[in-house]
């Protein structure tokens, strides 16, 4: 559903910014960028583990879709269809 999407992308962002505030800033202080890269990728891997899986707080909202037309219908309206001409030119 729309609402799922929304929440996971924003929960999804929110992990990413916070964890390359926290490396860039544990990272500053110890004069280690490595520290920053790991850290970064730590809140991606846990991003991903929220996000990714089709968890049921991101399914609360189904989406109505249409019923299933019988096939009997489908054959009427191909034959109603008047066959194209095609003219030279």
């Amino acid at each position: 559903d729309y609402k799922g999407q929304k929440l996971a992308e924003q929960i999804f962002q929110g992990i990413i910014v916070v964890s390359a505030v926290i490396g860039f800033i544990y990272g500053f202080i110890t004069e280690q960028f490595g520290w920053t890269v790991y850290i970064v990728m730590a809140g991606f891997a846990l991003s991903c583990l929220l996000t990714l899986p089709p968890w049921p707080m991101y399914r609360r909202n189904p989406l109505k879709w249409l019923p299933v037309q019988e096939s009997g219908t489908e054959d009427k309206k191909a034959a109603d269809r008047k066959p194209k001409r095609h003219t030279k030119s």
